[in-house]
Order: C-alpha cells, then structure tokens, then sequence
C-alpha cells in the first residue's frame, strides 16, 4: 500500500483521548482549559512527585491522583503551574484516593494558566490509558517514519532516472495531499504541483500571503529551506497540509532533500527552475488549452507584474534564452523568456501603461540585433496587448510572424522588429498551408519542378521571386554568371509551362512557391 498523509491515523488531541473507550469508563469531566482540548498529545506520563514539570518536555498528559498534594493549597497550585511552565498537554486527576472532588485551587490554577484539567470520577487504571495512547502514538510514529523513507526510495528512484523538477514536486504533492511549492528566496514561484484548483488559490497575491506565512508553521505551512555549503537559495513549502507538524516536516526535509540532489547532480540550478517556470506559463499561454484567466495567479506568483500593464508578445528566432534573460535584466525590461519549439524563444514584456511598448521593443530587438547580427536573429513581434486574456492570442500572432519569415529572412530587408504587417503574402500564405486547395494548387503550378526535385532549380526560382524579379541580386546570392542565370531560369520557364516576365503567371508561382515552403516546415 501505498503511504500518504491521508492514510496516517491523526494525531491525538486531549480531546481525542478524553473520546477513547476506555477513558470513558472512568467518567471524564473538564473541569477547567475546556478551550485547549486541542493541544496534541505527545506522550502520557504517569507521576505522583509534586515536581513532576522538571521531568517533563511538553506535550504530556499527565495523570495523577494527587496523594502528595492533598492538605496543601500552595503545592496544588504551584504543581499546575509547573506543568503549565513545562508546556504540558493536560493533567488528568484520578478523584478518590486524595480527593473527592476537583480542589478548587488547583481547577482555578489551570483556568488561569489555559492549562486542560480532567478529573475521573470512577476508579480507573492509569496503565490502561497509557497502553492506550502510548500505542497509538506509537504506531503513528512509526507510520511517520516509513512515510519519511518510503518517499526518500521514491524521490531518489525519479532522481537517478533523471526525472524533471516537476516529476519529483508531483510525487512529493501526492504524498502530502495538498498544494506545493517551490521558490526562491525572493518568494518567486520556481514550480508546483498538486490540484490545479487548490494551487491556484495559494497563487493569487502569492507573496503577501507567503511572507506573512514566513516566519511561522500555522494554519498547514510547512516549509524547508533548500541549499547546500552554507548558502540557501530557496524553500519548499507545503500549503495548507493537514497531518501534525511533525510528520509535515519530516516530508518536507526528505522533498529538499530531494531537491537539493537534484539540483547537484545536474537536474537543474535554480535560475533553470525559473526558465522551466516560465516555460510552462508561456507554453500554457500559447497553446490556449488552458484560458488565460487561470493562469494569471501562475503568472504573478513567477515574478511577472500584471496589474495595469501593457503586454508586449515576441518570438526570437535563433535567440538564447540566457542571452535575452540577460539582456531584459540589463535594459530594466520586466517579462518571462522560455524557449519553445524548433529554435524559437518566446518574450513576454509586461510594461507600464505610460510607456511606448513600441519603441521599448524596437530598442530590445535593436540590442539584441547588435549582439548577435542582423543575419542571425528574427525579433517578431505582434501588436501591444492591454488584456491578460489577449496575451494568448498576440503569442501566436508573433510565433506566427516568427515562422512566416524564417526561411527569407536572408532575401527580406526586414525592420528590427517583424509585424503581421512586414510578412504580407508569406503570412497568409502559412496561415492557410494547411488548406487541401491549397496544397493541390502548389502540387500543380510547380509540378514540372518538383517531379524532378531539381533543388538548385527550385532555390534559383525562390531567390528570384523573393527579390522581385532582379536578375542581378539573383545572380549575385547564387554566385553565378548572369547569362548561367538566364539558362537556369529559361529551363525553369520551360519545366513549368509559365512566362515568369508575365506578372500574373509569376505570381501564381511565387503563390504556389511559399505555400510548398510553408508546408515542408
């Protein structure tokens, strides 16, 4: 079977004992601390010293029948004080053997103190009540325990078969039940797991809730620090988990743990959790299967300000990750960088309404353009967007313009930043690759071509359409005589059946020409 948190048996409250078959028997009564029964109990000890508090650690229930405080009003209340000083969970008082009933001294004592105190009116059998709990304590403990390493064998199992980070947070979640997360020590979301639902609600206004959750264990937040040779550089956290604390932590040591191996190991270092973050969010973003809505407190738990901002959508072709990470931090341009699919990374800016989107994206793809050179990076972009629902949608239009000039952008004279507007026919044309007309239309205008795969043909015809028809910028990209330019083209002219001096016939090819390059990408 497999251990969760649900499948511990709880922990035990005063309450909770006072609920037991064979303490009923004894006819339990609270007769002051009726609002602490809730104190868990760690132990139960036994003991007739009026100095009992000196041997205690907290969280025992103490039972006694008093014999060595009958008589003495400032030793009864001095003893409840002592179990109060030492944290005691409750003190239980077998009525009969040195009282009757409940001494006054001692129930206004522990009143005062907050201190549980429970008189048996039957004869009871202390060793009862102590086998009782004692192995139910026990049997948690062990439980405890065997939770502990069985998920350690399971987080070492993911690790050693290279699982990603977010492998190892989904088996620590479904360990624990609830919602967790990782972050840095900046509070900036590095990774969940759990039920989206649940995350979700401990995303929104992450920060405020997690630095004012930071310094203590309340209400089920758990947390370990992750980090290793003196340096801590983040923590995993448990949100809103609801076995005892003890057993809590223990599962969050093993997760960071887990996750510190990981890192070392090279699973990842931390500014690569952050990337994977973002990859996730912006890969969410673009594929719209899940609403944008949902994904704002993701997107505001990872650092990236929402609020009354204009979006800026952007795919770079051929750009680093790292390089534009660096470079958003060096122009003080606030946004997520991830990579997503055949060379293309994806730039989410998030800028202040009173600022020109435009010319703070043009500036970026300028920077940028200078560092690596105009020949080997593509900046596309699509229009500013003033709602997080149209982020989606302008994150396709830009990975659209992104694909529409990636194999032209050596024959375009293409501005800093690439528009739906800068694509024009090359545009439509990807849109509509799909098409079966389509397809069926490119097949039979260049069908002379391609039964032949004459290539160098084929790469002398898009060169020569693409520039507009200049014989000599052709032959000077091909390398080639003009006259050798001439026979090529009257060849092609020929497999084709067309007149490419024809405006309307050499349209038509260029049509066909985009849509076949379209469709092989």
């Amino acid at each position: 079977m497999t251990l969760t948190l649900d499948s511990l048996e709880p922990a035990l409250s005063v309450r909770q004992v006072l609920t037991l078959e064979r303490v009923l028997a004894g006819e339990p009564e609270v007769v002051a601390g009726a609002s602490h029964l809730d104190r868990p109990v760690r132990w139960v000890h036994v003991a007739e010293a009026a100095d009992v508090g000196v041997m205690l650690t907290g969280g025992e229930m103490v039972l006694t029948t008093g014999v060595l405080l009958a008589g003495d009003e400032d030793k009864q209340a001095e003893y409840v004080r002592s179990l109060h000083r030492a944290e005691a969970a409750a003190v239980v008082l077998g009525l009969g053997r040195a009282f009757p009933a409940a001494p006054d001294v001692m129930r206004r004592a522990a009143e005062r103190c907050g201190l549980p105190m429970v008189v048996l009116h039957r004869p009871f059998p202390f060793a009862e009540l102590t086998e009782e709990v004692q192995s139910r304590l026990v049997r948690r403990k062990f439980a405890a325990v065997s939770l502990s390493e069985a998920v350690r064998t399971e987080l070492t199992a993911l690790i050693t078969a290279g699982a990603p980070l977010q492998r190892l947070l989904d088996e620590v979640a479904r360990h624990s039940a609830c919602p967790v997360v990782v972050t840095n020590l900046a509070h900036r979301v590095l990774g969940t797991a759990g039920e989206r639902p649940a995350v979700d609600d401990v995303l929104r206004d992450w920060e405020r809730i997690a630095r004012q959750a930071g310094g203590t264990e309340g209400d089920g937040w758990i947390r370990a620090e992750l980090g290793g040779r003196g340096e801590r550089w983040g923590r995993i956290v448990l949100c809103g988990y609801r076995g005892d604390t003890a057993t809590g932590r223990l599962l969050a040591d093993r997760a960071a743990e887990a996750l510190v191996l990981h890192r070392m190991l090279g699973g990842g270092a931390a500014c690569s959790w952050e990337e994977q973050s973002a990859q996730s969010l912006l890969t969410d973003l673009v594929s719209g299967v899940v609403p944008a809505r949902q994904l704002l407190p993701r997107a505001r738990a990872a650092g990236l300000p929402v609020n009354r901002r204009t979006f800026v959508p952007l795919v770079v072709r051929d750009g680093d990750p790292a390089r534009l990470e660096r470079l958003l931090r060096l122009l003080g341009l606030p946004g997520l960088v991830a990579e997503l699919a055949d060379g293309a990374t994806a730039v989410l800016l998030s800028l202040p309404r009173d600022q020109d989107a435009g010319a703070l994206a043009a500036h970026f793809a300028t920077r940028l353009r200078t560092e690596t050179g105009p020949d080997h990076t593509v900046v596309a972009a699509a229009e500013p967007r003033a709602a997080w629902d149209d982020v989606p949608t302008g994150l396709r239009e830009a990975q659209h313009v992104a694909d529409a000039v990636a194999d032209s952008s050596a024959v375009l004279d293409l501005p800093p930043v690439v528009r739906l507007k800068d694509v024009h026919l090359r545009g439509l044309v990807r849109l509509l690759r799909d098409d079966p007309h389509v397809q069926s239309f490119a097949e039979r205008e260049l069908d002379g071509l391609l039964r032949e795969t004459d290539e160098d043909l084929l790469s002398v015809l898009r060169t020569y359409l693409a520039t507009g028809r200049n014989k000599s910028r052709t032959a000077q990209l091909h390398h080639v005589s003009r006259p050798a330019l001439y026979r090529r083209l009257e060849s092609i002219q020929v497999r084709l059946g067309v007149d490419l001096d024809d405006f309307e016939q050499a349209a038509s090819v260029h049509i066909a020409l985009l849509a076949h390059d379209a469709q092989q990408q």
